[in-house]
């Protein structure tokens, strides 16, 4: 089996996914293959000679190697502007090497002038013409390689048997599998599905992943792929794929990702950092209009004490810089579990704010254990908001939380919705009261607009119109009841609420681009 990680996503840490699923397949004997060819693919487009017209351009393909590297290097984490001139300057290169396709192109974006990734009948035509891609250059020599080598490893099996040269495009051949977990990824998905098609016929594709999970579960879903891809796997893979591959004894539930595959010291990072997930689904699962809970994705965990294991055995044997926690949010009992038993990194993650993190005494704990960075979901700083979505948060609490962190040395990486039916303008500026008063307890903000859930119950609440236009889309349009529309929010947003010299203040922390997954190393150690 050869499992492919597309463009385009932020190459700054090996995609989990299919470290999973890996470690899934051998643990059942089962060879496989990985192939990161988002990171891959932008190297290549980056090593490629470019046109510069102008000064900025001319810098930015010149140093483009200079820039890789201070991206990889601890010291320009010390400096947010020259990491700001690196980041800013390799998506320039970025940009440029796909202009001339028609493609918006970047570290973390992917927008076609032409196709939109929420159109079937548009991902069927990037497969129709891969080499219209600006991918296709690279993936279609690449992925042929990977394939020969996929087959090649099958043959050895997986105790190292000597092997043979054989045909790819026999029965034998291992299956294909994509993960698809963002928009940016999609349209390059299909484009490599499209190559694979017209190129070796025989190849068995799966296409899985976050995206093509969320697809699944879209009201009246009819699979509009039929004949391109053999199968669609929603949820976690494991299963389906072991189940495809005829394994019917399972050993276990629960395995480790298997990262040997992956070229760890390769990515936009100044080291490997480890990402993990101790859970899918959401543990708390009641928040109005959270996808999660729209699209009725059950929760399960790894076992605390099978996750410390894994994290033991992990960081003992690729020696990580930090570990990134994937949960949608830390289940208190893994928390306590990192409390007590320090993985020995610094490590982050997303955690709910509540009655754990009110107690000062284990924050302190948690910092010591190396928690560096907490990533917490408050939304808004109106109780009644809070309580309308179902939260399950109390301001008071909230404030609690934000001051325990501060003073353990722990930095808040604070996420607010703006828009939702219940809020106004009024609700809104007491959010930005609530971010001034706690300005100093508050690192880093993330601010989005309320997209309303195209599955979720609320969606039959109001009167809906077109989101995105495409039979994929995963949002709709709503009248806003109380008439704070999506364009009043962002003209509140850029007019009064980011121009606040305490806001405006914490903007200036973020990272460009790499957001919360380099934000970790702008903090004092």
């Amino acid at each position: 089996m050869l499992f492919v990680f597309p463009p385009t996503a932020k190459p700054c840490e090996p995609p989990a996914g299919i470290a999973k699923l890996a470690g899934a397949l051998k643990a059942h004997g089962i060879s496989c293959c990985v192939l990161d060819a988002n990171l891959e693919g932008l190297v290549y487009l980056l090593e490629q000679p470019q046109t510069a017209n102008d000064t900025w351009t001319r810098r930015a393909v010149k140093h483009i190697s200079k820039n890789i590297a201070a991206l990889k290097d601890p010291k320009t984490y010390q400096a947010l502007d020259r990491y700001s001139r690196a980041v800013r300057d390799i998506n320039r290169a970025l940009e440029v090497s796909a202009t001339e396709r028609g493609v918006l192109l970047g570290l973390s974006d992917y927008q076609d002038q032409h196709l939109s990734p929420v159109r079937s009948a548009d991902l069927i035509l990037a497969a129709e013409h891969p080499e219209k891609n600006p991918f296709y250059p690279w993936f279609r020599t690449r992925l042929v390689q990977t394939i020969e080598e996929s087959c090649l490893s099958r043959r050895r099996g997986v105790r190292g048997e000597k092997y043979q040269e054989r045909d790819c495009s026999k029965e034998e051949t291992p299956l294909i599998g994509f993960s698809l977990n963002y928009l940016s990824q999609a349209l390059c998905t299909f484009a490599m599905i499209g190559f694979i098609r017209k190129e070796i016929p025989g190849m068995k594709i799966v296409l899985g992943g976050g995206l093509v999970t969320s697809w699944m579960k879209r009201p009246g879903w009819k699979n509009p792929f039929a004949g391109l891809v053999d199968h669609l796997i929603a949820g976690p893979g494991e299963g389906p794929l072991l189940d495809l591959l005829g394994v019917k004894d399972v050993k276990q539930r629960y395995t480790a990702p298997d990262y040997e595959a992956l070229p760890i010291h390769d990515y936009l990072s100044p080291g490997f950092i480890l990402p993990y997930s101790g859970s899918s689904g959401c543990y708390w699962n009641k928040c109005s209009f959270c996808p999660e809970t729209a699209e009725e994705n059950p929760y399960a965990a790894v076992p605390v004490e099978r996750a410390m294991d894994d994290l033991y055995a992990l960081v003992a044997k690729h020696r990580p810089v930090l570990l990134h926690l994937l949960d949608n949010s830390i289940s208190p009992a893994l928390m306590s579990a990192l409390a007590d038993e320090p993985p020995g990194i610094p490590w982050y993650g997303f955690a709910r704010i509540g009655k754990e993190l009110a107690d000062i005494d284990h924050c302190m704990q948690l910092k010591r254990s190396g928690c560096v960075m907490l990533k917490l979901g408050l939304e808004s700083g109106d109780q009644g908001i809070l309580d309308t979505m179902q939260k399950g948060i109390d301001l008071e609490t909230a404030s609690q939380v934000l001051k325990n962190l501060r003073q353990a040395g722990i930095a808040a990486y604070v996420y607010l919705l703006f828009g939702t039916p219940a809020e106004t303008r009024t609700e809104a500026r007491k959010t930005l009261e609530f971010v001034a008063k706690y300005r100093e307890a508050i690192t880093f903000l993330n601010l989005a607009i309320f997209n309303m859930p195209l599955c979720g119950k609320e969606a039959g609440e109001y009167e809906t119109e077109g989101f995105y236009e495409g039979d994929l889309s995963l949002y709709t349009g709503f009248t806003h009841p109380r008439g704070w529309d999506r364009k009043l929010v962002r003209q509140f947003l850029d007019s009064e609420f980011k121009r606040h010299s305490a806001v405006s203040l914490i903007l200036k922390n973020d990272p460009p681009v790499f957001t919360s997954n380099h934000a970790a190393f702008f903090l004092p150690r």
